[in-house]
């Protein structure tokens, strides 16, 4: 039978949360590819499994992963984890599991923990729809962008962050949201030292400046419970047909294409080219 690559859920910090299925697996598969080989390897210890244990992180190179898949055409089972919570979300996992498929091996989900779904369960705000957003650029365009997007998004938003740049994003978040949006703050989530704090973005921001987080991180921040107003595209628009226009494409055309490539009306592009005229 052709080896099973297992992508199991360890706990984020409970070792009673690990499943009986993700337990077993563990017991049982010859090889381990794990986030943080120390991390595992106590929950190892605590099972009293002892398969081969390897590392694979963010920062593995091209060779540990074809030793991974060099191992499962060997026919040995792979189990992979991260250092909590589910592979693939925010962690390593995915490039692996997409080269163990194409190459024919199974595939095996082995569901348990997971940072996101526990921070919304105890959020008490709305989880039927989110948008994760996992951690956000330290800075520039992109974390701008993300920031606005959290801000304008009609769902809960979850994210993870770290303790030295929580109140920084908190108060990111507070000057695009508004500083009466109300969110949520998860630390050391099943650990012993777990905290569970709910207040405005303001509020929170506050209280972290004065008490410097310390573990892991998860934010939920309220919706808007509206759609996002669609971004105003004239402008650009407007370039795109003066461009066209010079270039000698007929004014139906220009239209045609601005009704394509901006989500305008056709009588609003033709009505924005014939301006240009």
């Amino acid at each position: 039978m052709p080896a099973t690559l297992y992508v199991v859920a360890t706990p984020l910090g409970n070792l009673g949360d690990l499943s009986p299925r993700a337990a077993e697996v563990l017991r049982t598969v010859p090889v381990v590819a794990a986030e943080d080989t120390r991390r595992t390897r106590g929950l190892l210890a605590h099972l009293g499994a002892d398969p081969s244990l390897l590392s694979f992180h963010a920062h593995s190179n091209e060779r540990r992963l074809e030793t991974i898949l060099d191992i499962l055409g060997d026919g040995r089972d792979v189990a992979l984890c991260s250092d909590a919570g589910t592979p693939g979300v925010s962690d390593p996992g995915p490039d692996l599991v997409a080269a163990a498929r194409e190459r024919g091996f199974a595939v095996v989900p082995i569901p348990g923990p997971s940072a996101v779904a526990t921070a919304l369960s105890a959020a008490g705000l709305q989880g039927d729809r989110y948008l994760f957003l996992g951690f956000l650029p330290r800075k520039g365009g992109d974390r701008h962008r993300l920031l606005q997007r959290a801000a304008a998004e009609e769902w809960s938003v979850v994210l993870f962050e770290a303790p030295q740049r929580l109140v920084a994003l908190l108060e990111d978040l507070a000057a695009v949201a508004g500083p009466d949006r109300r969110a949520f703050v998860a630390r050391e989530l099943t650990k012993l030292h777990e905290e569970l704090r709910a207040g405005t973005l303001a509020e929170l921001a506050a209280h972290f400046a004065e008490t410097s987080p310390r573990g892991e991180l998860t934010v939920v921040v309220e919706g808007t419970g509206a759609p996002a107003s669609p971004p105003d595209r004239s402008e650009e628009a407007l370039e795109v047909a003066a461009e066209l226009l010079a270039e000698g494409v007929s004014r139906r055309e220009v239209a045609r294409r601005l009704t394509e490539t901006h989500g305008l009306s056709r009588n609003d592009a033709y009505r924005l080219v014939t301006g240009l005229s």
